[in-house]
This record gives C-alpha cells, sequence and structure tokens, in this order.
C-alpha cells in the first residue's frame, strides 16, 4: 500500500502536537475546563441583573427549599412572599416573573414536608413557616444580599396559600398589605361543616376532600390529622377572626368560580366594614388555577401591587 506524501506530513504534526501539549493526568483539569466550570452558571459583574437566587430557608429544624426572583438594579427593592396552595400544583411562578419585572423582589418556597423540603407538613408547621421566611428575609445579611427591602413587604397566597397570607399577615403588623388569590378559608370552611354535621362526620367529609387535592406531594401527614388539626383550630383560623389584625392595611381579594369566592368576599366586607377603606375586590369568570385567565390575574395584581412599592 502506497502512503501519499501529504498523509505523512500531516501525521508529523500531529505528534508533534502530542508531544508539545501532553493529555492531562487522570483527575487532573485544566485551566480551561476549570474556568469553564466556574463560570457555566456565572453572573455578570459590576451590573444588577435580575438573577434567581436559590436556597434552603431554616424553620423550626428543617430546610425548606426557597428561590428568590431578584429585581433588577441596586434597590432595595419591594418584596412579595408567594404562598402556594394544597398541595401546590399551582405554583404561580408566571406571576412571579410577572412581578419582578415590575421592580418586586419574589421569594418563592415551599413549607416544611411538602415537594421535598424536609420535615413534616401541617397547617400549623406552614403558618410557622411564612413566620421563618419572613424573619429570613429581614435578617440584615439576607436582605442586602437579595437587594431586598424588608420595610416593604407584601404577602400574596393562592388557595391555601391564602389562608397562610391571612394567618401569617395577623400576626405580624409589619407586613404591608395581603393579596388573596381564591383564598381557602380553611377554619372558616371546617366550622361551616361542623353547622351542618357532627364532628366525627366533618372530620371524615373534610378528610375525604383533602385526600382528593392530592397527598403525594406532602409528607409526615395523613388527610384524617390534618383533618383532625382543622377541628382543633377552626374558630381561630377562620377568616373573620383576623378582621380586627388586618382592618388597617391593604387587601385584594380576587375570586374565581371554583366555590370559594362567598367566604372571600365575605372576608373583604367584613374588613369594609371594620373601617377598611384599603380593600380591593375583583371576581373573575375562571377555574381554581384561573386556567384562561392569567394575564387578568397578572395585570390586576400588579394594579393592586404598584402603590405599595413606594
Amino acid at each position: 500500500m502506497k502512503i501519499h506524501p501529504a498523509s505523512v506530513f500531516l501525521m508529523v504534526c500531529l505528534c508533534a502536537c502530542f508531544t508539545l501539549c501532553p493529555t492531562p493526568s487522570q483527575g487532573e483539569v485544566t485551566p480551561d475546563a476549570a474556568n469553564s466550570k466556574a463560570n457555566l452558571l456565572a453572573k455578570p459583574k459590576g451590573v444588577e441583573k435580575a438573577s434567581m437566587e436559590v436556597m434552603q430557608i431554616p424553620s423550626h429544624g428543617a430546610q425548606m427549599n426557597a428561590l428568590v426572583y431578584v429585581a433588577e438594579g441596586a434597590g432595595p427593592h419591594p418584596a412579595v412572599i408567594l404562598l402556594h396552595g394544597f398541595p401546590g400544583n399551582e405554583r404561580n411562578l408566571d406571576l412571579a416573573q410577572d412581578m419582578r419585572r415590575a421592580g418586586w423582589d419574589v421569594v418563592y418556597f415551599n413549607y416544611r414536608g411538602s415537594w421535598g423540603s424536609s420535615g413534616d407538613f401541617s397547617f400549623s408547621h406552614a403558618i410557622e413557616d411564612t413566620a421563618a421566611v419572613l424573619a429570613y428575609v429581614r435578617q440584615p445579611a439576607n436582605a442586602q444580599r437579595l437587594r431586598l427591602d424588608p420595610t416593604r413587604i407584601v404577602l400574596v397566597g393562592h388557595s391555601m396559600g391564602g389562608f397562610m397570607t391571612v394567618q401569617a399577615a395577623s400576626a405580624d403588623p409589619a407586613v404591608k398589605g395581603i393579596a388573596m388569590i381564591s383564598a381557602a378559608d380553611m377554619g372558616g370552611i371546617f366550622g361551616q361543616m361542623q353547622t351542618q354535621d357532627s364532628l366525627p362526620t366533618a372530620i371524615r367529609k373534610m378528610s375525604a376532600g383533602l385526600a382528593e387535592e392530592g397527598m403525594a406531594p406532602l409528607s409526615g401527614c395523613t388527610s384524617d390529622g390534618l383533618a383532625k388539626e382543622l377541628a382543633d383550630h377552626a374558630s381561630g383560623w377562620a377568616f373573620q377572626s383576623k378582621v380586627g389584625a388586618l382592618k388597617q392595611r391593604p387587601a385584594l381579594v380576587i375570586t374565581s368560580d371554583d366555590g370559594l369566592a362567598n367566604a372571600s368576599e365575605a372576608f373583604a366586607a367584613a374588613l369594609r366594614q371594620a373601617g377598611d377603606g384599603q380593600v380591593t375586590a375583583l371576581h373573575l369568570a375562571a377555574d381554581h388555577a384561573y386556567s384562561d385567565k392569567r394575564a387578568e390575574l397578572s395585570r390586576a395584581l400588579l394594579r393592586w401591587l404598584a402603590p405599595l412599592a413606594k
């Protein structure tokens, strides 16, 4: 077999390259490779770009998975804590993106025992978890890192997240306002069930309803245990019991055609009757997830938030 002279020249060049540029030994990382890995998720330096921070927030010995949508600019930015429902299939992260574009930092987290966060889920724990997140973002070092203003924090909650919004804000006068999206008045709902059935029957029906919503993403709990927890706290957790604590703060109450509107509308009316002149109510003809009204939902939320950013 004849070898073309050009082929011989090419082979000589390749051998010279291997000699001058030895292959890294096993486990050795070249400077270029190290820089490539280091820069894979690098952030632009010198400019306060919009970004996402992934973290774990401590709560009563557990770690909750969380992320923060950090708004563009030096800040400090007003902040929304975005609270998901039961079990939390609709996370409303499209709203988080929209709020960030409007200049808000948005903190989203999973309660203890939900969606991979450590610990056990319960309604009491979720109330404590919301308070823990408020405390975390108010710590000076965390607020500075997230370019967040701890004096301008608003709670926005969907479904059970609306319930958490009411519970947390009523216990924390520094929360600037609340937005409830198809809020589930868990205490009020159970209280209403008790007026129609015996306590054991009400617990059994509530347990069945919770089970139908889906328990797979939750750990350390059962539907029966959660129903009994609601029975123990029904009167103290009902929305109507929180009117006095919230009557001087802005509230946005958005409802849909999901069967939860009556309780939220009654709560809005009670706030107004108690002297709250900052209540905004809106009904959208949509399902519980606002599946075909996402744009309208976002516009309403952003309109309400705009004056609270100041």
